[in-house]
């Protein structure tokens, strides 16, 4: 009896394990796979949600309308590269009429003001980065409403002449050696050849890649505008000792126009065709571009390089005009004769050829050569502009200390 008792408590037994791993053991396991599932997309939810504050945190670079007009100060990569000076600038700004700022990416040295992560130009080493922090300090203008031009120096570039010396403009009767303007010759024999300022070739199609990559980093890190100076072939040397490797012989108008029209594909058509937004060009010529209806053998002439850029920049600084200029004695002293007569011609000949006058936005002077510069004449530059319809320019000194007192107040 015992045993047959024995055996129905174990049957028991088994029937109640069974009965738990079939139908109680299964809705515990799902509970719990639903509350674990519960718990991962909440902690889902909130990781996501930390990305997105993350992001959200991230500014984005906005970039500015054109000032119109325009009233700019040229800022150096050094003077940039120092807080306390460069907020110097942005007081005057503030405190000002002053609307814009054009800042060095690439100076008369070659080499690029801040970091990018270009693979070329890093190949190159050619970045300096003496502003660490470009994009706050683009980011800070632009907070108090000051437009910002990155300018971008050419084919004057020591640095890359010296790294590609198959691009370089050399000496004809020794292909070895880098052409000199005399400007360089008078370093040399000082002693201080590393200052030279060498040259490359206007025709070469491996350096317009180089300055489009230059100008798309410039642009990528917030610049609203890019202002290219030294578009255009050297002067003041040896003209007969010269060679050019790649536009030898060629017509100098034409080479400089082919990389106008260059750029202009490249960050105007293009990226308009892709539906892309993109940053103003500006060009900067010598000054008696406006008047003289040749290129000066320098392959700049205004017709030609018009239709390609946003904005056309002559350096009509009085003091860089020869003694006797349109009858003139000493230009430096005239700065409202010879800013009247420089800037009157251009806009004639922008209108015959079908092209807005306005484009026009020249660099005045305002530093101490050929006569101490007053805020009287500096103002007398303004006013010569105002006189024959224009009102946009850029203020020039490369020390950066401009006269507070000929700017108007805001």
């Amino acid at each position: 009896m015992n045993l047959i008792k024995n055996n129905k408590y174990i049957f028991l037994i088994i029937i109640l394990i069974l009965v738990f791993l079939f139908f109680v053991l299964p809705k515990i396991s799902q509970t719990n796979y639903q509350q674990e599932e519960k718990k991962t997309d909440i902690q889902k939810e909130n990781t996501e949600a930390e990305i997105l504050s993350k992001v959200e945190e991230v500014p984005v670079m906005k970039y500015l309308e054109t000032p119109k007009p325009l009233k700019a100060l040229y800022v150096s990569s050094w003077v940039a590269s120092s807080k306390t000076l460069r907020n110097k600038i942005l007081q005057v700004a503030k405190e000002t009429e002053i609307n814009a700022v054009v800042i060095d990416v690439k100076d008369y040295s070659g080499k690029i003001a801040f970091h990018t992560e270009n693979e070329l130009i890093n190949d190159l080493g050619s970045s300096e980065n003496r502003v660490r922090d470009m994009k706050e300090l683009i980011q800070e203008f632009k907070d108090n409403g000051i437009y910002t031009i990155a300018r971008i120096a050419v084919f004057q570039d020591p640095f890359l002449a010296k790294k590609w010396k198959s691009e370089a403009v050399v000496e004809a009767n020794n292909k070895d050696s880098l052409w000199k303007d005399n400007k360089c010759k008078r370093e040399i024999a000082r002693g201080k050849e590393e200052i030279c300022t060498y040259w490359v070739d206007a025709g070469s199609q491996k350096v317009w890649e180089y300055i489009t990559a230059v100008g798309e980093e410039s642009y990528k890190i917030g610049f609203d505008e890019l202002n290219f100076d030294y578009i255009r072939f050297p002067t003041d040397g040896d003209m007969k000792n010269i060679y050019f490797p790649h536009s030898e012989g060629k017509n100098k108008t034409e080479v400089v126009t082919s990389f106008f029209k260059y750029l202009h594909n490249h960050f105007v058509i293009e990226r308009e065709a892709k539906g892309l937004a993109r940053p103003k060009i500006s060009a900067d010529i010598f000054g008696m571009v406006t008047t003289n209806d040749d290129d000066l053998n320098i392959g700049q002439q205004l017709e030609s390089l018009a239709p390609y850029f946003d904005y056309i920049a002559p350096m009509v600084y009085p003091s860089h005009y020869p003694t006797g200029w349109n009858n003139i004695v000493k230009p430096a002293e005239k700065p409202y004769e010879v800013i009247k007569l420089s800037m009157s011609k251009p806009m004639e000949r922008l209108q015959a050829i079908g092209q807005d006058p306005q484009k026009l936005r020249p660099w005045l002077q305002d530093f101490n050569l050929g006569a101490t510069y007053t805020p009287e004449m500096i103002r007398a530059q303004m006013k010569a502009l105002n006189d024959i319809g224009l009102d946009s320019w850029m203020l020039w000194d490369p020390a950066n200390t401009y006269t507070r007192e000929a700017l108007l107040s805001n």
